[in-house]
């Protein structure tokens, strides 16, 4: 049995669901785009709205959201780690044939991530500065 993350490295991404996904955020500001997984993944102030893993949309939904996507045609939790996450959904490909489609899902991502406080940034770290004493001999 291979290993979680030999399976994940050869998971594809649709390219032509990608060139549509980048066609409708351009001219988005701030928007990122990163391989992950195998896959891709847009990111909105450093969070993932949306990803592309296979041919399915991937959405984040958030947990409040979940439920009522799933009863969305063509949806499915997404189960990515063998577990479901919940708060995301893949999206097959007959939910995102139109571009109005695929505009909704991109929207619904996007409107999760910014109601999602920034993360609480970790105090730095002092440096510890090692005090030597001078110690006199005595003998």
């Amino acid at each position: 049995m291979r290993s979680t993350r030999e399976e994940y490295q050869f998971m594809a991404y649709d390219e032509r669901l990608a060139e549509r996904v980048r066609s409708l955020l351009k001219g988005h500001p701030a928007l990122v785009e990163r391989k992950m997984f195998g896959g891709l993944a847009y990111m909105s102030q450093g969070k993932m709205f949306v990803g592309i893993l296979n041919d399915d949309l991937v959405v984040r939904v958030g947990a409040d959201g979940h439920d009522a996507a799933l009863k969305e045609p063509h949806t499915r939790p997404m189960d990515f780690t063998g577990k479901p996450m919940r708060g995301y959904i893949y999206v097959g490909p007959g939910g995102v044939k139109t571009g109005s489609q695929l505009r909704t899902w991109l929207s619904k991502g996007l409107t999760f991530v910014a109601g999602v406080p920034p993360k609480k940034r970790k105090p730095a770290r002092s440096t510890s500065t090692t005090v030597h004493h001078n110690r006199r001999r005595t003998s």
